[in-house]
């Protein structure tokens, strides 16, 4: 059976496309989802999305994945930087999560170098827009066969 993965995205992203275009570029969440779902299968895994703009909707879904999910992508907008339970329910889960930006947020605002969800992640992707996603889809993979 193939490894399944959850693409789970945080607040504001649904706005891809439109918001701030010089940061996050022209490509919209759906795009990325086709995207990501194309690759995923290329390489024998399957690729489910959730896009919540609230913490708590967030939190439930990365506790519903432990039971459903061999791994996460987790891009947590805003809450990366200020959420403390999104951090607590990925350890609480045991499922390697990969942590993805659009943007370089360590080229951004001081703020945005403090992630609370780095430290549960297997690892963090930033900076190469939606590509960003495909690289977490092999990274993923990459660990389910170690």
């Amino acid at each position: 059976m193939a490894k399944s993965v959850i693409v789970i995205n945080g607040p504001n992203l649904n706005m891809l496309g439109t918001r701030e275009p010089e940061i996050y570029g022209a490509v919209t969440l759906k795009d990325i989802e086709a995207r990501v779902r194309a690759h995923a299968q290329q390489i024998g895994l399957t690729a489910e999305f959730f896009q919540s703009n609230l913490e708590g909707e967030i939190v439930e879904a990365i506790q519903k994945a432990a039971n459903k999910y061999d791994g996460i992508i987790l891009n947590a907008a805003a809450y990366t930087h200020t959420s403390i339970a999104l951090m607590d329910a990925i350890k609480a889960t045991g499922v390697p999560t990969i942590e993805v930006h659009l943007s370089n947020v360590f080229a951004r605002e001081p703020f945005r170098h403090h992630s609370y969800i780095s430290p549960a992640a297997a690892g963090v992707i930033c900076g190469f827009g939606a590509k960003g996603y495909v690289l977490a889809i092999d990274a993923l993979a990459d660990i389910f066969d170690t």
